[in-house]
């Protein structure tokens, strides 16, 4: 009898641990600015399934990303680390590209990894869509098994590459699997909407006949992804999982934009196929300063909105809490009751309190940055010169290549960057500049490990 009690007991307490570990689905678009949304006021874009996220969730005011461009950002993600530490300060490209540019060809599979955390603890694991830790011109680059998914349809990776649009078609089968099995599941799902080619719809098209022709396709285009969203949403509701699943949709970076006369032309990737190219990108930051490919928030602060019924506040918006993409890999592990290994030092940290809605205006752990900008500034991007930036408290120091300019920003009071107050708080700019020296004395001069192709020269 004795022993039967205990069974009991056992079943009872896994029972309990696996309800009080959500499904996690991570969406993360690619060039989606933060003003691209119906509930972050957009003039004319359609975005009415993020926006019932919004309304049924947090929407994060201060969420930024690792980069100003894709890689880093996503390398972020899946490590919990500062992409410098790789080496990865700009987007993986063909193997004479990352040679140049001291980079990696690959992130590397023995990093530590979000999604083979989360499989080790019993997480069913998969990623579909863009992967863009590797490139599709690197052929001998890993499969993304070799980072603990169980599945996976992805392009921008070595291998065959997912058709751009199959994303959720792809993601629905594996939820249904991994709940018909009492496995709690987590996505990557990296959607490729709004980066160019813009693989756009004409019958969505339709729905927006009075904008102009660059404005209609990107509409349309960004109107195709939000309704792949609904569908995941939908199917979560017929699952009737919804309250135990943590829904969470951001993006890699601000969005591109052309010169203002860009023309509307046909462009190919190698990727995804041919599509509209960078004359039909029209996002919009919200009035934060520059766009994608820089270190300024218009090109790192972008949305962060999280639902999960029940646990997350609904319909609220928050200003205050400072959230980063190094964050996501210790939030996750800790909702999913994850031991992380004891030699694992995360440059993030766990936002379970933000979440929930406990978050704190002055951030704990600084948070740094590093990319290749042009000093002086170009005209055409008067705000694309900044190489590194530091958050720390309220404050935010930018910086040139050489480190011979600095600006210095109240995040809290101006958080649309408009007032330089280095001048008057040079103490504060010594301080962070320091931190910011001891960061960089901290970051490998080269890759290492196995993450080079066999196409290098040596």
């Amino acid at each position: 009898m004795k022993s039967i009690h205990l069974l009991l007991a056992l079943f009872s307490s896994l029972s309990v641990f696996s309800k009080d570990r959500p499904n996690i689905v991570f969406i993360f678009a690619d060039d989606w600015g933060w003003g691209d949304l119906g509930c972050h006021g957009h003039p004319y874009l359609k975005t009415p399934n993020i926006d019932r996220l919004a309304k049924e969730g947090t929407d994060f005011h201060r969420f930024s990303v690792a980069s100003g461009v894709c890689s880093p950002s996503r390398t972020a993600v899946m490590t919990g680390h500062f992409p410098a530490r790789y080496n990865i300060d700009g987007h993986f490209a063909w193997v004479p590209s990352n040679q140049r540019r001291n980079m990696p060809d690959w992130l590397d599979t023995k990093a530590p990894l979000l999604p083979r955390f989360l499989k080790q603890s019993g997480y069913a694991t998969a990623h579909y869509g863009k992967w863009h830790l590797a490139n599709d011109m690197i052929p001998d680059a890993p499969f993304l098994t070799e980072y603990g998914y169980d599945d996976y349809g992805s392009y921008n990776c070595s291998g065959p590459q997912m058709f751009v649009h199959d994303d959720v078609k792809s993601a629905i089968p594996f939820m249904k699997k991994s709940h018909d099995e009492g496995k709690p599941f987590f996505i990557n799902l990296w959607i490729h909407e709004p980066h160019t080619p813009f693989h756009v719809d004409p019958k969505l098209q339709k729905l927006f006949p009075d904008l102009p022709e660059a404005d209609n396709i990107y509409a349309a285009t960004l109107y195709h992804a939000d309704l792949r969203i609904g569908q995941l949403l939908d199917a979560l509701d017929e699952m009737k999982i919804s309250d135990n699943t943590l829904v969470i949709f951001s993006s890699d970076n601000g969005p591109a934009r052309g010169s203002p006369n860009s023309p509307i032309t046909l462009s190919y990737d190698s990727a995804t196929g041919p599509g509209y190219g960078i004359g039909a990108a029209k996002g919009i930051t919200g009035g934060r300063r520059a766009f994608k490919g820089a270190l300024m928030e218009g090109g790192i602060g972008v949305p962060f909105i999280a639902r999960w019924p029940g646990k997350i506040a609904a319909g609220k918006v928050d200003k205050t809490s400072v959230l980063s993409a190094v964050d996501l890999l210790p939030t996750f592990c800790e909702l999913g009751n994850v031991k992380l290994p004891k030699s694992y030092r995360p440059d993030g940290m766990s936002q379970v309190s933000a979440l929930m809605g406990k978050g704190n205006p002055l951030r704990k752990k600084p948070i740094f940055w590093r990319m290749s900008a042009p000093w002086p500034a170009n005209e055409s991007k008067p705000d694309h010169w900044v190489a590194y930036a530091v958050v720390d408290e309220q404050w935010k120091l930018v910086l040139n290549k050489d480190q011979s300019h600095a600006e210095l920003f109240d995040l809290v009071r101006d958080p649309l960057e408009s007032s330089d107050l280095a001048a008057k708080n040079l103490e504060t700019v010594k301080r962070m500049k320091n931190l910011l020296q001891k960061w960089l004395s901290s970051i490998p001069a080269k890759p290492t490990g196995d993450v080079f192709s066999n196409l290098r020269e040596n």
